[in-house]
């Protein structure tokens, strides 16, 4: 990848969350599907805000470059691994649950929440978030992603099921 591409990005997110080279860990390779080829992606980009991420994106249009979105990489599809190179787009700073609703059954977060989080989250406050995909490191963008169920999904359905829209920019997922 071009200095001046891989500067923009710093620019964008700071130096700090702009990994290349040797700095990028296995772990960015690969997701826990089987069979599915290890990639090393040009750079791990790690945004904090939604609009870094809408920054990021732009430049990788303009630049033609390919983008692979990473949640926890806990998945068993492949869908995270960056079979093209380019940016992984790595959503692990954006880990806030912002808001509980208690009353409309509601939690704003951001992608990057793992769900071990968010279930302590709404158990605090008398509230339930049924999608168990069997994985408590999993992130909710990636949940998402994926559409995941998990073993409690016959009873209450699937991530699609609880996700109601967005709202400045931040996704809404229900909680029952």
């Amino acid at each position: 990848m071009e200095k001046e591409v891989l500067d923009k990005l710093r620019k964008i997110v700071g130096v700090e969350n702009v990994v290349v080279g040797e700095g990028i860990g296995e772990e960015y390779t690969h997701d826990e599907a089987l069979g599915v080829k290890h990639c090393l992606p040009e750079v791990v980009v790690k945004p904090g805000k939604t609009e870094e991420i809408s920054s990021i994106l732009r430049l990788a249009n303009k630049e033609r470059i390919p983008v692979t979105p990473r949640g926890g990489g806990t998945n068993l599809c492949g869908g995270c691994v960056p079979h093209l190179g380019g940016i992984l787009l790595s959503l692990e700073r954006m880990n806030k649950i912002l808001e509980i609703d208690k009353e409309n059954h509601v939690a704003v977060v951001e992608a990057g929440v793992v769900l071990s989080s968010l279930y302590r989250a709404v158990e605090e406050h008398g509230l339930c978030h049924p999608i168990y995909p069997g994985e408590e490191t999993a992130k909710v963008g990636g949940n998402i992603a994926t559409n995941a169920g998990g073993m409690m999904a016959v009873k209450y359905g699937v991530t699609r099921h609880f996700v109601l829209g967005r709202a400045r920019n931040r996704r809404i997922h229900a909680i029952h």
